[in-house]
C-alpha cells in the first residue's frame, strides 16, 4: 500500500474514534497508508443519517481507494453506508467485534429505560431486533472476533458461548464475509491488540487473515 490508499476507522457505541488511535497509528504504520477517524453520535442519530454524512466524509477526501475497520456498531454503520452508496472506490472491509446479528447485551441493557435512552436510534434500529444480514457488497469482508469474555456485557447476556465480553463469536459471523478469526481479546481490548492490528492490516492488505 502506499499514500494513495486511504482507510477510515468507523468507532463503536459511546465512543468518539479516540479510543482507537493506537489502532490507527499501527495500522498507518503497517500499510504506509493515509488512516482517518469517522465520528458520529449513535445516541441521536438513526442509521440514515450516519450513513449519509459517512457518504460526504469519504466524499471529502476522494479517494482513488479506500478500505474501512469499523468496530462493533461501527461495522454496521459500514454495513448500512455500502447498502445506500455502493458506487464507493475500490477497497476492503474488517469488522472488529461487530454484532453483526442481534446483540443479546443490547437486547438485555434496552430493559432498562434509563439505559435504553443512552442506547439512542441506531441501536434501536440494528440490534435489538435479530436481522438476517448477508455480506453482498463487492469489496471482500474479514471479520475478527474476541473470546477473551471480559466485559460488563457478559453480566446481561449470561454468554454460554465464546464472547468477548460484549459481543458473542456467533453474532460476529456474517454470512458472505471472506474471511473469520477468533482472537483471545476483550471487546476493547482488541484495539490495543498487536495481534489484532497486524491482521487487520494483513486483511486490507491482501484479502485474508493469516490465522486458522
Amino acid at each position: 500500500m502506499n499514500a494513495q490508499e486511504h482507510v477510515i476507522y468507523v468507532h463503536g457505541l459511546w465512543m468518539s474514534g479516540g479510543e482507537g488511535l493506537l489502532l490507527r497509528h499501527r495500522l498507518a504504520r503497517e500499510l504506509g497508508a493515509t488512516v482517518h477517524a469517522f465520528a458520529y453520535s449513535a445516541v441521536t442519530h438513526g442509521m440514515e443519517e450516519i450513513s449519509e454524512q459517512l457518504r460526504r466524509f469519504v466524499a471529502a477526501i476522494d479517494p482513488p481507494r479506500v478500505h474501512f475497520v469499523g468496530h462493533s456498531l461501527g461495522g454496521l454503520v459500514i454495513y448500512r453506508f455500502l447498502e445506500r452508496f455502493p458506487a464507493q472506490p475500490p477497497g476492503r472491509v474488517v469488522f472488529l467485534g461487530s454484532p453483526c446479528v442481534a446483540s443479546r447485551a443490547a437486547v438485555q441493557a434496552s430493559q432498562s429505560r434509563f439505559v435504553s435512552a443512552l442506547m439512542g436510534r441506531s441501536v434501536a434500529e440494528e440490534l435489538l431486533t435479530p436481522r438476517e444480514r448477508r455480506w453482498r457488497f463487492d469489496r471482500p469482508l474479514g471479520i475478527i472476533a474476541g473470546s477473551y469474555s471480559f466485559g460488563f456485557g457478559q453480566f446481561l447476556a449470561g454468554f454460554e458461548e465464546d464472547s468477548d465480553g460484549t459481543v458473542a463469536v456467533s453474532e460476529t459471523r456474517l454470512p458472505g464475509a471472506s474471511d473469520h478469526i477468533v482472537v483471545p481479546v476483550s471487546h476493547l481490548g482488541m484495539l490495543v491488540s498487536v495481534r489484532v492490528a497486524r491482521e487487520t492490516a494483513r486483511f486490507l492488505r491482501y484479502g485474508h487473515f493469516s490465522l486458522a
